[in-house]
């Protein structure tokens, strides 16, 4: 004889689910509480990750567009801009020269190349640009390509693809055109044009370069002179607030070199420790250059 068995005991519709609503609640806190942690994780592993993958790096903005290049490229960029303040030569000669450089090295003093090719704009010993010693001086291989392009009547107007084939003569004349946009924005902020424009993340300094040392690089490069040494400090007085920002700028763009830890001008500071990598607020008419060093 067969006998019926129970129905299993389960919760539906229509049956009460157990427990008290003090338990649920309590249930629902933790809930809460572990999926806040979670997300707490998430956010902070993130950032730690987002700095870990964008340091060290220099953002470069003007006229709606951003570039970002590492301290080395950006330090050499600084060097390059200077040199055509310091020859009074007008920002287009900038942009020629620092697009020229992106597509030859992508701004870096490289030892080898193409041949005998070397340094920021693979200038050749063979071709008479100078001796290897020579072009891997920076300041010395990009002023032999300023002394070539001002040859070029009229180069300020003309196409850059043709101008820096001129100076150049490259076999891939037609690549310079895809960066003049990046030589652009890099010769409006570097040249003071852009005010705020330029800011880099970086580590924490390693090393640092005494004041007099900096200040000597100023001048080889920028021909400032109206400069004062403290201690670990340099100030530098500008002649308007176009210099000034050309000056701040350079400073920052060659922070990771000289061991930079703020640079102000005027009210305006770029701070080593910030991680934003921002300027701080203020009006952009200053004409005195702070620069502190480690």
């Amino acid at each position: 004889m067969s006998k019926t068995r129970p129905a299993p005991d389960r919760a539906g519709p229509s049956r009460p689910v157990t427990g008290s609503p003090a338990r649920r609640r309590r249930r629902g806190l933790t809930l809460l509480v572990v999926v806040g942690l979670v997300a707490a994780g998430g956010y902070f592993g993130g950032r730690f990750l987002l700095d870990s993958v964008v340091n060290p790096q220099c953002t470069i903005s003007a006229g709606g567009m951003t570039e970002t290049f590492d301290p080395e490229q950006t330090g050499n960029a600084a060097l390059i801009a200077a040199l055509s303040l310091k020859r009074d030569l007008p920002p287009r000669a900038a942009t020629i020269a620092l697009t020229t450089a992106i597509q030859e090295s992508k701004i870096r003093n490289l030892r080898y190349g193409d041949r005998d090719s070397l340094g920021l704009f693979q200038q050749r010993p063979s071709q008479g640009w100078g001796t290897e010693e020579e072009i891997l001086d920076p300041v010395y291989s990009t002023n032999t390509f300023f002394d070539a392009l001002v040859k070029y009547k009229g180069y300020e107007n003309t196409d850059i693809t043709t101008i820096a084939q001129k100076v150049q003569k490259s076999g891939f004349p037609e690549a310079y055109r895809d960066h003049e946009g990046e030589g652009r924005v890099l010769a409006s902020t570097l040249t003071g044009h852009s005010p705020a424009g330029l800011t880099c993340r970086l580590d924490a300094p390693t090393a640092s370069v005494a004041p007099a040392d900096v200040a000597a690089d100023l001048e080889r490069q920028m021909g400032i002179t109206d400069t004062s040494v403290g201690d670990g400090v340099l100030t530098v007085t500008a002649a308007d607030a176009t210099s000034a920002w050309a000056v701040a700028h350079w400073a920052v763009a060659r922070a990771e070199q000289y061991g930079a830890t703020t640079v102000t001008v005027g009210d305006r500071t770029w701070d080593r420790a910030d991680r934003d990598a921002t300027w701080s607020d203020g009006a952009n008419d200053g004409t005195t250059v702070t620069i502190a060093l480690a």
